[in-house]
C-alpha cells in the first residue's frame, strides 16, 4: 500500500498522506516521496496546482518517533529539510486540507502550503517541547507566516489549539465542515488561473525573501515588466474590457 496516494483531475495533482494508522506521522520514506512528487508536479506543465490531504481521522502528527536514533538522524535531518522547504520553491500553488491533528511537522507541513483550509476539528500545535525538543526544522517557515514571536511562544509553550485560533494567527484561511468540496473549489480555481501570472508572482515571493526595499523594488520592476509584456496580460485586459472570463494563452499552451 503506498504511503502517498497520487492522482490528477485535469490541472489538478492530488497528493494524499496515507499512513492513517499513524495518524499519518513523517516518515523519512514519506518525506522524500513528498518532496519528489512536488517537485515533479511544479516542473509539469499540465499541472496548474496541487491539494494536500490526508486520509483517516488526522492530517498529520508530526515526526514518526518510532524512527528516530543517532544512526538515523542525519537522512531524517535531510528529509525533513527538503521538504519544509518545499513551499519556498515551488512555483505551483499547494493547497492543504487539514482535519483533526496538525502537530510539530504536520503543523509545518501546513504553513508550507500557499493555503491551507481547515475542518473545524482540527487541532495544531508545536508539541515538540514535551519531547524535550524544539521544532527547529519547521521554525523557520513558521516564523515567515505567523511572525517570530508567536512562534517562539507556541514552541515554548507546546500548546495546542483550534482552527478558529490558527485562522485568526493566519496559519489557516478557512474554516469549513465541508472540508473536500471547498479545499477542491479552490484548488481547481487556481489549476484554471494564468500560469503565466503564478509563476510569475511566486518567482517574486521567493526571490525578494530576504533582500533590502530597495532590492525588492528592483526585483519587482523586472518581473513586472516581463508580465506587461505577456500574452496573457494582453488577454486579462481585452477580457476586462469585453466583461467575459479571459481564455489564457498560456494555459491553452501548456496543455499542448
Amino acid at each position: 500500500m503506498a504511503i502517498l496516494e497520487s492522482s490528477r483531475e485535469g490541472r489538478l495533482l492530488r497528493l494524499t498522506l496515507n499512513r492513517p494508522e499513524k495518524r499519518n506521522a513523517l516518515s523519512a520514506q514519506l518525506c522524500r516521496d513528498l518532496v519528489t512528487v512536488l517537485e515533479h508536479g511544479d516542473r509539469d506543465p499540465g499541472v496548474g496546482a496541487i491539494l494536500l490531504s490526508a486520509n483517516g481521522k488526522h492530517f498529520c502528527a508530526g515526526m514518526d518517533l518510532s524512527e528516530v536514533s543517532a544512526d538515523s538522524a542525519a537522512e531524517i535531518n535531510n528529509s525533513q529539510e527538503q521538504l519544509f522547504t518545499v513551499g519556498a520553491r515551488l512555483a505551483k500553488p499547494l493547497v492543504a486540507a487539514i482535519q483533526g491533528a496538525a502537530l510539530g511537522g504536520g503543523m509545518g507541513l501546513a504553513a508550507n502550503c500557499h493555503i491551507a483550509i481547515a475542518h473545524p476539528d482540527a487541532t495544531f500545535g508545536l508539541t515538540e517541547i514535551r519531547l524535550g525538543l524544539w521544532p527547529f526544522l519547521v521554525f523557520r517557515v513558521l516564523s515567515t507566516g505567523l511572525g517570530e514571536r508567536r512562534a517562539i511562544e507556541l514552541s515554548l509553550t507546546g500548546r495546542t489549539f483550534g482552527a478558529r485560533e490558527a485562522k485568526e494567527l493566519g496559519l489557516v484561511h478557512e474554516v469549513t465542515p465541508d472540508l473536500e468540496s471547498r479545499a477542491t473549489e479552490v484548488a481547481t480555481a487556481l489549476s484554471q488561473s494564468s500560469p503565466t501570472a503564478i509563476r510569475s508572482g511566486l518567482a517574486f515571493v521567493h526571490e525578494v525573501r530576504g533582500r533590502d526595499w530597495k532590492t525588492a523594488g528592483e526585483i519587482a520592476r523586472r518581473i513586472r515588466d516581463a508580465v506587461f509584456e505577456s500574452e496573457d496580460f494582453a488577454e486579462g485586459r481585452l477580457a476586462f474590457q469585453e466583461k467575459r472570463a479571459p481564455l489564457w494563452p498560456s494555459l491553452r499552451q501548456e496543455h499542448h
